[in-house]
């Protein structure tokens, strides 16, 4: 009898009907995921570099805003960008020259004049010369943001300072925040001969690794990820003759803590310093009581300056 009833069924028109429609559903139902697949692929630069955001590509302060002398810079990339740069030097001729440069890349959101109030301290306070330039596609560099094209960005950059007559003289230090310490960690781990320290905030393994604890639910899609940045495998070819100072939010939300953690672990630095903000977050660890202070000893004590 059971038999009958489903042999009935499946000749029943109103069944057939509702089996297409099931399988009509699946079918769209794959092509819709197939679809946002191949969307989150083709268009994750613009997720994974967000230069927009904060009217970030219309205005863009500059120093003497805040009071500084500096020398606006256009570098002109191998693959035909220019990138907003601003170099702010010290008289070297003066008896309190430092003799250290900080290169400052920036976090993700925002253009190099949201930063400025950070390039005033370290070179008012602090008495260190600052270069500092846009990655492509942020702020009024031209071009489009990649892991590629920021890459060429940062050869540019280290050209140009190895090139410039008292840059080239000076002790300089890489200091990033979040996308800007996997920037600064390659051009340690590609320029060590031009590097003589390194200031990672807040930065990750690589991007592939930080996808499920920002957005869980494409954990399983991470593999599809091409803007990778593979931090822990530079980190651990960066020669141990250059320190490395690791400032970590304890409560980060956007970068697992752990991150840092395994970082300051695979390098192979003879000096490295670790210092944690218990409640300190992404975004707000530079303001943490201790971060200043940290940021200088880093330079006084572990920078030797250049011709000493």
């Amino acid at each position: 009898m059971p038999e009958a009833i489903a042999s009935a069924h499946s000749s029943s028109p109103v069944f057939s009907t509702f089996l297409k429609f099931i399988k009509t559903s699946a079918i769209v139902g794959a092509s819709a995921a197939v679809l946002a697949l191949v969307a989150l692929y083709a268009y994750q630069s613009k997720i994974v570099y967000p230069s927009g955001l904060n009217n970030a590509r219309v205005k863009v302060s500059t120093p003497d805003e805040y009071g500084l002398p500096y020398r606006a810079v256009n570098l002109r990339t191998r693959d035909g960008e220019t990138l907003q740069s601003f170099l702010l030097l010290h008289d070297k001729d003066d008896p309190g020259y430092s003799n250290k440069t900080v290169l400052v890349l920036s976090p993700n959101a925002g253009n190099i004049g949201h930063f400025l109030p950070v390039v005033k301290y370290i070179y008012k306070s602090l008495n260190y010369n600052v270069f500092i330039y846009s990655y492509r596609g942020y702020g009024k560099s031209t071009g489009y943001p990649s892991e590629h094209g920021l890459k060429i960005d940062a050869d540019t950059a280290m050209e140009f300072i190895s090139h410039h007559p008292q840059l080239s003289q000076s002790s300089l230090v890489c200091y990033g925040r979040s996308i800007g310490g996997a920037v600064a960690i390659y051009m340690a781990y590609k320029f060590p001969t031009l590097v003589s320290g390194l200031i990672l905030d807040n930065t990750f393994l690589n991007i592939r690794k930080l996808i499920p604890y920002i957005f869980p639910l494409l954990k399983p899609v991470a593999f599809l990820c091409h803007e990778v940045w593979p931090s822990e495998e530079y980190m651990k070819q960066i020669p141990p003759q250059i320190p490395v100072l690791f400032l970590s939010a304890k409560n980060d939300e956007i970068v697992p803590p752990a991150h840092m953690k395994k970082l300051k672990e695979l390098s192979k630095a003879t000096q490295k310093v670790w210092k944690e903000f218990d409640d300190a977050h992404h975004n707000d660890t530079i303001t943490c009581s201790g971060y200043w202070e940290a940021f200088y000893d880093f330079m006084h004590d572990m920078v030797t300056p250049v011709g000493r």
